[in-house]
């Protein structure tokens, strides 16, 4: 397959209305956006009359029986049956993060794909900016790695996405509405088994919805760990710290909603050197990632700080460029469901080993479970 890609965007809210449906505009020498779907009439009306997309569907199962190359799944929930439905008919896919509620449901996901022949990708923009390829180098040549800190500060998204002129639908019917809260119970259970409450919240809402790219971003830089030390999940914030051989890698998300002041920071410490990552909000396009790096003379007072701006690529649109290089050119994914599958499992680690309060060795590695595959 060669050339211009007939896509098909499944979920038309937030991200896709900021990111996705823009970047596709833009590279429009690689991708014709054919069909947009939403259960919102109006959103969905508004972006096929903004974007000039010839279909819509409220259905995606519709969606699907149309002549496409790929699709995009954007939707809230867990992508695993749109994703195994789009392998089963030849179209490949691109999915937001999280890719499923679950290992069981990724692996279904992977082997539908596999058996079809069909890229799925998962959406991990961090991975493609420019700033992350300098620290993954940059990291390599960290001598006596001693501590890796990864910290993130959630913070309100509206003051992010005011400027935007965004197309938002009114309350869905509550028919449908809790149709969709009863499908995303029912997978958590599937995960999580009788997770007390606060543990199904952190698994849907924190790493799920947030913790994932962090976890992706830490396994792309340093691989696999070998343990996960120790989790606690607490209303207002999660930590887990993780063992890297010597080094130990401690997580650190923290709920600040009263300051519109989004910060992730990945920071490597070594004795002569240290390398700092900090990203912006994911919601303003083409805001650079900073790459800070220290250093000094042993023994000595001197000491020098640089920040570099190594880009104003947008890492949404590189991460677009990249699923159709795959596409068009049987290329495996950087941000394959075969990578991505590790970081479900350590969501599952992290809740898991918070309720026992003993370490897992090698948590990433995904386990079966058994978890619903269909969805209304």
């Amino acid at each position: 397959m060669a050339g211009r890609l007939r896509v098909g965007v499944i979920g038309c809210g937030l991200i896709a209305q900021v990111m996705h449906l823009h970047y596709l505009r833009e590279l429009a020498d690689r991708f014709e956006i054919a069909a947009v779907c939403d259960v919102s009439d109006e959103v969905r009306s508004a972006c096929a009359r903004e974007y000039g997309v010839p279909e819509q569907f409220a259905s995606w199962q519709e969606l699907l029986t149309r002549s496409l190359d790929a699709v995009l799944v954007l939707t809230s929930g867990s992508h695993a049956p749109i994703a195994v439905a789009a392998a089963q008919a030849g179209i490949h896919a691109l999915v937001e993060k999280p890719m499923c509620f679950s290992v069981a449901e990724g692996r279904a996901m992977i082997e539908a794909a596999g058996a079809a022949g069909t890229v799925l990708m998962v959406g991990y923009n961090k991975r493609y900016d420019p700033a992350y390829a300098r620290l993954v180098e940059e990291a390599r040549t960290l001598a006596d790695l001693r501590l890796v800190c990864i910290t993130t500060l959630e913070s309100p998204i509206d003051p992010y996405v005011q400027h935007y002129n965004l197309r938002r639908g009114g309350p869905l019917p509550k028919s449908v509405a809790q149709t969709l809260r009863d499908d995303d119970d029912a997978r958590i259970t599937a995960a999580l088994g009788d997770a007390d409450p606060l543990s199904r919240w952190a698994y849907r809402s924190v790493l799920l919805d947030s913790l994932v790219h962090e976890f992706n971003a830490m396994r792309g830089v340093m691989g696999e760990p070998d343990a996960l030390e120790f989790a606690d999940i607490r209303e207002t914030g999660l930590t887990a710290i993780f063992k890297y051989g010597a080094a130990q890698c401690i997580l650190a998300w923290v709920d600040l909603p009263d300051i519109a002041r989004y910060s992730m920071e990945f920071a490597f410490y070594s004795p002569e050197r240290r390398v700092t990552l900090a990203f912006p909000s994911p919601f303003l396009r083409s805001m650079p990632t900073l790459f800070i790096s220290e250093d000094g003379r042993k023994m000595s007072p001197r000491a020098s700080r640089t920040e570099e701006v190594a880009s104003y690529q947008e890492s949404f649109k590189e991460e677009l460029v990249h699923f159709h290089d795959c596409v068009t050119n049987g290329r495996q994914p950087t941000t394959s469901a075969a990578d991505a599958i590790h970081d479900i499992a350590l969501c599952e680690a992290v809740v898991a080993v918070h309720r026992g309060r003993h370490p897992r060795e090698h948590p990433s590695q995904p386990a079966m479970a058994t978890a619903p595959t269909e969805r209304s």
